[in-house]
């Protein structure tokens, strides 16, 4: 498997954030190729330190890397990342990675 990780910054209006994410973004997220699986956290996100810089962390699941790279290539996939731009603001990380379960 392989896992899209995305980061969000802290928005200056949570509101219009989570209003936009979850009603305009996720759905459209959801129509990317290859997706299996789409995750957000349900509360504040911490760090052994203390509270993390991030508001949203989203986990999106997908078969190889190669899925991945074929689902951003896809129109689905470029309309979700342009979306970026209508709600992140704040600026987000995106990490992709390989996993295996140990």
């Amino acid at each position: 498997m392989a896992k899209l990780v995305v980061l969000y910054n802290k928005p200056a209006d949570v509101a219009a954030f989570d209003a936009h994410y979850f009603n305009k973004h996720v759905p459209l997220a959801k129509t990317i190729p290859g997706l299996r699986s789409y995750e957000v956290n349900d509360g504040p996100i911490g760090t052994p330190q203390g509270p993390a810089p991030y508001h949203l962390v989203a986990i999106l699941t997908f078969d190889s890397m190669a899925a991945i790279g074929a689902a951003f290539a896809s129109k689905e996939g470029q309309a979700t990342a342009g979306d970026l731009a209508n709600f992140a603001q704040a600026g987000a990380q995106l990490l992709m990675l390989e996993t295996r379960e140990i």
